[in-house]
Parts: structure tokens; sequence; C-alpha cells
């Protein structure tokens, strides 16, 4: 059974063992803690290398042919979000701010998990188009905005619904009230635009297609050979930092947990099967599903904190950390993997029917 051969196989990867060599050093209440300044080096090192790499990628291949997969992207991002708000709200019953921060926290993108993806797909012997990392920049705030917005439109409008049965100086404070939900709106897009993930990423793309290959030469052995090795590190940190969070799971609850698990799948085959059909490689249609399928654990709280103080953070950040980062990685990547060895139906690929039937028979 190939996929299960798959995920067998990643978890015996450096990645993914120090992954749980994490969660278990935070289960065993262990003091083993990543250097404050290595982890915040870190995220800035990976996010800096995909960038340029994106860039020399975008040099080469040219504007134009990123342009059709960017727009899909967006457009199945904003649809996704919105889907995810409908989801939460309608039948597992969160309030209007959990409902728009978890849509919004799975709406976005992770650039951690999108590093996971990149050393999945080396160790499958797999290359993918370099400009996605372009894509991974402007989906990370795209939801946010449009979760943040609509909350703030909802918010307004009740807030002006029940004008009319306040005193004078009750409306007064409402007036307030609106004004700062403007105020905090044009914050949290200035946060979500100019956020260090955001400069570092977009920065690096812009070098990387001013220096292109043969610049970028001289600090390959920087950007290049090390960027495994440091996956490895941060996913220690990220592994204790998930291991603390499955005393919150019981807080989350069965329908959070399920659809932290359902919805990744749904959006990363969706995504994988989308950019198959826009022309991407094998790889790069595993890398355009995994964007859809992740979920943000770094920039949501954040941003979030400030834009919908509301929202639990409880919920948001477990389900994200605890539950959908290690079933991406881990199970979510191998099956999306192999649908688009069918979808491409190269080499070595499974027959899905054969596949299907062989586990009857």
């Amino acid at each position: 059974m190939e996929i299960l051969q798959l995920i067998q196989a990643n978890l015996l990867t450096p990645i993914i063992l120090f992954f749980l060599f994490g969660i278990i050093a935070a289960r065993i209440k262990s003091d083993l803690k990543i250097p404050e300044a290595i982890s915040e080096f870190l995220p800035i090192y990976l996010l800096a290398a995909i960038g340029l790499h994106g860039g020399i990628e975008m040099r080469n291949a040219g504007f134009e042919n990123m342009l059709i997969p960017m727009v899909v992207a967006i457009g199945i991002s904003l649809l996704f979000t919105l889907n995810h708000y409908q989801i939460l709200r309608r039948l597992g019953k969160f309030n209007l701010f959990d409902s728009y921060a978890l849509a919004s926290t799975y709406g976005a993108v992770g650039a951690v998990t999108f590093s996971v993806g990149l050393s999945f797909l080396k160790n499958q012997g797999v290359t993918s188009e370099g400009y996605l990392a372009a894509i991974l920049a402007v989906l990370e705030p795209v939801s946010f905005i449009m979760a943040i917005f609509l909350t703030n439109m909802a918010v307004a409008k009740q807030i002006r619904a029940k004008k009319q049965s306040f005193t004078n100086d009750d409306v007064s404070d409402i007036e307030m009230g609106l004004q700062e939900t403007k105020t905090k709106l044009s914050h949290v897009l200035h946060e979500s635009i100019t956020g260090k993930a955001i400069v570092i990423l977009l920065g690096c793309i812009v070098i990387g297609y001013i220096i292109g290959e043969e610049g970028f030469t001289s600090i390959k052995i920087v950007f290049d050979g090390m960027f495994t090795g440091a996956i490895v590190i941060f996913m220690i940190e990220m592994g204790i930092i998930a291991g603390q969070r499955l005393d919150d799971l019981k807080k989350v609850g069965i329908f959070l947990i399920s659809f932290a698990i359902i919805m990744p799948t749904f959006n990363g085959v969706i995504g994988v099967l989308v950019a198959t059909a826009i022309g991407l490689s094998l790889g790069g249609a595993v890398m355009f599903g995994l964007l859809l399928a992740s979920a943000s654990f770094i920039a949501a709280p954040a941003i979030l904190r400030h834009a919908i103080p509301e929202a639990k953070p409880s919920l948001y950040i477990t389900s994200a950390l605890g539950i959908t980062f290690p079933y991406n990685i881990i199970i979510l990547l191998p099956i999306m993997f192999v649908v688009s060895s069918i979808a491409h139906d190269v080499e070595g690929s499974i027959d899905l029917f054969n596949y299907i039937t062989q586990d009857w028979t």
C-alpha cells in the first residue's frame, strides 16, 4: 500500500523525527529549550532561503508564467476562507469572532509547513516551481485582511442596528467604537503587509530576482546546503510547542479536531488537482496544495490578537499547531504526493483503480 509506505518513510526522515523528539521532550516536562536568539533567527533564515530561490525561479520562468497560478491561488484561498467561516459558524456553532479567526487561520499559509514540504520533495527526488514562494508571500495576508474586514463590518452593522435604543452618551461611545474598528483594521492592514515575515520573504524574492543564479553561487553554501539542517533544529522547537499544546486539545472539542484534519485534506487535494489542471509540475502541484492546506500558527497569533481580540487564541493556535501542522507534515504530504502522481500520470505513479481494488482482494 504505497500511501502507507510513503507515510512510514516520511516518519523516519530527520525532520519528522526531530519534531516528534520535541513533542516527547515537552511531554516528559524536560527543560529542553532552543535559545531565543536561535529560535528568532531560524524562521528568518528559512524565509530568506525560500525567497532567494523563488526570486531566481521568477527570473528564469518569467512573471507571466506565475500570474495564472497566483490569481487562481488567491481566488481559491478567499473561497476556502469563506467556506471555513460558514462551516464553523453554522455547523460548529462558534461565535462570530472565533469563526472568523479560525477561518482566516486556515485560509492563511504556513511558511514552516512550506519549508517542510520543500524538504519532503527533495527526499523524493522531485522539484517544484520556485516562484511558488511569491504566491506564499501574497497569500499570507490575504485571508487575514478579508476575515478582519468582514468581522469589523459585521460588528459595525450590529452596533448601528442597536444605535436607536441607546442614550446620547451611549451613542457617543458607539461612534468612538466604530472609529476604533476602522483604526484597528488600518493597523492590521499595515501589520499584515509590513510584518517581518512578509518583508523578509518579499525582500529576498526581489534580491534573488536581481542576482540570478550567478550571484547566488557565492552564497549557495549558506542558503542551500544548510537549509535542511536549519529546518531540523527548528522542528525541535515546533515539537516542543506542539507538545505543550496537547493538553489544550480537550478545550478544542471534537468538532474542531475533525475540522482541523478534514478541511486541510479537502483543501490540499483540491489544490493539487487544480494545480495540475493549470500546468504545474508534480512537485509544484504538491506545494500548491500544501499552500491551501496549511494553517498559520506564527503570523496568526501576532495578527489576530490585535485584530480580533475577542477570539480565543486557545482555539486557533491549538488547532493549527497541535493538530493540523503534525497531520500535514506527517500524513497529508504523502497523500498529496500520491494524488499528484496519479494526476500527472508519471512513471511510477499509482493506478487508482488497481490501488483501490488491490486492497479488497
